[in-house]
């Protein structure tokens, strides 16, 4: 069978499933080591060394002067991130990036950040796989060592706890903490600022 270029990533848009087994697969295998490679060198610089930023520029194809991140990083999908404004990742995020990630503008993440968006198929999980987008709306702030599940948005300004494991939607001026994540509260919204 002929596969067009881009395919795999039709598929993981589309939710999956993909077959590591099918020809299709190898231009996703390609991205995760050109990525792997390039947080390897940006990892392998002094936290003082400014060049480290031109290797995860190249990573996500973009510029960095907005946005922050601090190493050690990890990322295995540079093509499926997207970035707003003025966001923020604190050190040793790991950003299983396949399905999809999206940060709005402002949004902060302390360290230790866990995203992943995709998932093996319960009767196949050697082979095939199942993709969910996780979106990081406007100002939200992600705590310490917060999971984010596949297929989850985090509403504006959303405050996730520290140790959260995120499997449902968050919505908008919400905190939310626990395992799984639940709501504790209501921010007011008045007292936001854009």
């Amino acid at each position: 069978m002929e596969y067009s270029e881009g395919c795999v990533y039709e598929l993981m848009v589309n939710g999956g499933p993909t077959d590591n087994r099918e020809p299709y697969f190898k231009e996703a295998v390609d991205e995760m080591m050109r990525a792997r490679v390039l947080c390897a060198k940006a990892n392998a610089k002094m936290p003082d060394d400014p060049t480290y930023v031109e290797d995860l520029e190249e990573l996500f194809g973009r510029n960095l002067d907005d946005v922050r991140i601090l190493t050690p990083f990890i990322c295995d999908f540079g093509n499926r991130v997207k970035f707003g404004k003025d966001v923020f990742l604190n050190h040793s995020a790991i950003l299983s990036a396949s399905g999809g990630i999206e940060f709005e503008d402002g949004v902060m993440c302390a360290p230790g950040l866990r995203i992943a968006t995709i998932n093996h198929d319960m009767n196949e999980r050697h082979t095939k796989y199942t993709y969910g987008k996780v979106i990081v709306k406007k100002n939200a702030w992600l705590g310490m060592n917060v999971t984010i599940c596949p297929g989850v948005t985090i509403g504006e300004y959303a405050v996730v706890a520290a140790g959260a494991v995120v499997t449902k939607d968050v919505p908008d001026h919400a905190l939310v903490g626990g395992v799984p994540a639940k709501v504790i509260k209501y921010l007011d919204s008045s007292e936001q600022k854009e």
